[in-house]
């Protein structure tokens, strides 16, 4: 079925849509109904009975698929490589649940995961599922004021975590800021489990921490146990503006039918194939498409343990796909942009035999149009930007290459998906004409897979996200539809600036930077202007190996954005940077860098990747002539 008629039926009849998709997925007591208005926004099949353990392992070993390789671990950290079949995931998740439950931890219970990109990262996710209890996994190596504050939120039975972390040139001593953490917390675990590694073998607390490998090893197996369709399967914090993360909820039964759709209509992904996403388990991409999404598709999912380049170099990415014959790629364009920069010409792709890679998708981070043109013309295949959340779970905006791929228009991630009815609306919340740039909303309901409130925060869920726009999902995104219905996605709703009375969109001048033969990475803020109001100022990284003055560039990227846009962009100033603040997920810090462009005082966001690098930026701004300030 063409994407047309999957969207049109999806529109004419959404309770038969995802009452038929939920038969990819094993239920212990099949839903009376698919969409239940129920909750702040509505909930799915929230009266069947279904175990996402079930579904991602057990299924498939009943099935007899369980010498199928689950996981693959590619390590350049350990320069380790191993494997793990379904049925050896099957009993390690079980063992490890059976350790839980053995404690006390049941249906409903919190559990904290502190892990690095190993397989028993996934195993500890997969064994909370197994029994019903509601994960939270913070990224590893988080910072021990933030853990606690996560710690105090969840209120955690149990704290699952390994004793380091690996990062190139040094280890992470995670055990030391998980005690940190508990130290400061108001709530304490009943217990931890540590995995120790041999890099780092962690001090143990005595009656408080577990062995993994001693716990594991005496446990007895636990079952599946069967939980209503929205009962939650785990909380994820997201950054909040108050400094208050938000527990963004998903729910068991939406979760797997969305997964389970997804992963075969929009990544091409089914039984047996190789799908690796090169992201983190403690970000949503990780969650939906290393953990679950590919697990319960009876695929191979790869566990990354290194980074886009100095693992040892800019050809990684390449040399995973080739050893390990991956037919869809997904990463963020950062990383792209990333390996462009060191090796700005390609030549390690021609170092591996990528013949099994069939497409690469992009997602995180606005795809530029000319990072997507120099992905394509090396791998020869096609790049495909889409757009979500950690709220939605999965792909708002995408195009289905399971369905049949759509022709791709560089700079947008193309059409919304069935379940989506994406908007553009005024202030006012008027849809606007195609082509005018505004709040990108989506109609209620939301699809399966999406959050159905925060934790413990109904007040604040409907704050953030339903009362601006009544009867909508205000995503917080700024962008347009075009004529074709393609949605393009310009900037966050707070990187449009407003110069001189006209809303601006810093993601259509970073396009015209990123253009910019020496850029290998830009980013455009808007900064308080007397006069204007705001104005844009463009920071760039430049390819590596690229001998050219600094300051002409800079004069030809200013004249770039005139000729382009127009005067009415009053692009002026632009300076050359060494390297841009980012989360640790990719995501470039716009907002942090224009309150130090404005002379604010700026606190360190506790998901920057490296803080050293607001020191660097406070210089090179300091350069231009910003009043910036410590």
């Amino acid at each position: 079925m063409a994407y047309q008629d999957l969207y049109a039926a999806w529109k004419a009849d959404p309770e038969r849509f995802w009452t038929e998709a939920a038969q990819a997925i094993d239920w212990t007591r099949p839903p009376s109904a698919a969409h239940f208005d129920q909750g702040p926004a509505g909930e799915w099949f929230a009266d069947g009975l279904v175990n996402t353990c079930w579904n991602a392992i057990d299924r498939h070993v009943e099935a007899g698929h369980g010498d199928r390789i689950a996981i693959i671990h590619d390590s350049p950290m350990t320069n380790s490589v191993s494997r793990l079949t379904y049925a050896q995931l099957q009993d390690r998740v079980a063992r490890l649940a059976g350790v839980l439950v053995a404690r006390g931890v049941g249906k409903g219970d919190r559990v904290i995961l502190y892990m690095p990109m190993i397989p028993e990262a996934v195993q500890a996710m997969l064994a909370c599922a197994r029994i019903g209890a509601i994960h939270s996994v913070v990224f590893g190596g988080f910072a021990a004021h933030e853990l606690a504050v996560r710690i105090d939120d969840a209120r955690p039975k149990a704290i699952i975590a390994a004793s380091c972390g690996l990062e190139p040139g040094r280890t992470v001593a995670y055990k030391p800021l998980m005690d940190r953490a508990i130290d400061e917390a108001r709530h304490k675990p009943d217990f931890c489990i540590v995995f120790q590694r041999p890099e780092c073998t962690a001090a143990m607390t005595p009656g408080r921490d577990l062995d993994w490998a001693e716990a594991t090893a005496a446990a007895t197996p636990a079952p599946c146990v069967p939980v209503e369709g929205n009962h939650p399967a785990y909380i994820l914090y997201t950054s909040g503006t108050t400094g208050q993360p938000k527990g963004v909820v998903r729910h068991t039964a939406g979760h797997l039918v969305a997964l389970a759709w997804s992963v075969r209509h929009i990544y091409d992904i089914g039984a047996g194939d190789v799908f690796w996403v090169a992201s983190d388990v403690g970000w949503v991409v990780g969650h939906s498409y290393i953990v679950y999404g590919p697990l319960v598709a009876g695929a191979t999912t790869v566990v990354f343990e290194g980074k886009p380049v100095g693992t040892p170099d800019a050809g990684t990415f390449w040399r995973v796909i080739a050893d390990h014959g991956v037919k869809s790629f997904f990463t963020a364009p950062t990383a792209i942009r990333a390996v462009k920069r060191d090796d700005p010409s390609g030549a390690m792709v021609g170092q591996y035999d990528l013949s099994s890679l069939k497409a690469v998708f992009l997602a995180g981070e606005r795809a530029d149009p000319d990072t997507i043109t120099w992905t394509e013309d090396r791998l020869k295949v096609p790049v495909i930007d889409h757009w979500w959340q950690t709220e939605t779970g999965w792909a708002i905006a995408a195009n289905p290459l399971g369905v049949g791929l759509l022709p791709i228009k560089k700079g947008s991630p193309s059409l919304p998906m069935p379940g989506y009815d994406v908007q553009v609306l005024d202030e006012a919340g008027h849809p606007v004409p195609p082509g005018t740039l505004g709040a990108i909303a989506i109609k209620l309901p939301l699809p399966p897979g999406t959050l159905p409130t925060l934790w413990n925060a109904e007040a604040r869920f409907r704050k953030s996200y339903l009362d601006h726009f009544p009867g909508y999902y205000e995503t917080g995104d700024a962008g347009y539809i075009d004529d074709d219905g393609y949605v393009y996605i310009m900037a966050r709703t707070d990187d449009v600036i407003n110069v001189a009375g006209h809303r601006l969109s810093t993601g259509s001048m970073e396009e015209v930077l990123a253009s910019h033969p020496a850029v290998a990475e830009c980013a455009v803020i808007g900064v308080a202007d007397a006069l204007k109001g705001q104005a844009p100022l463009g920071l760039l990284c430049l390819k590596k190996g690229v001998e050219t003055d600094h300051a002409q560039v800079a004069a030809e990227v200013v004249r770039m954005v005139r000729d382009r846009i127009g005067p009415v962009a009053a692009f002026k100033t632009a300076c050359v940077v060494d390297r841009l603040p980012k989360t640790r997920s990719g995501k470039i810090l716009r907002a942090t860098m224009a309150k130090i462009a404005d002379g604010e005082e700026v606190k360190t966001p506790a998901t920057i990747d490296d803080p050293a690098i607001l020191d660097e930026i406070r210089a090179a701004l300091a350069g231009v002539g910003y009043p910036v300030r410590n």
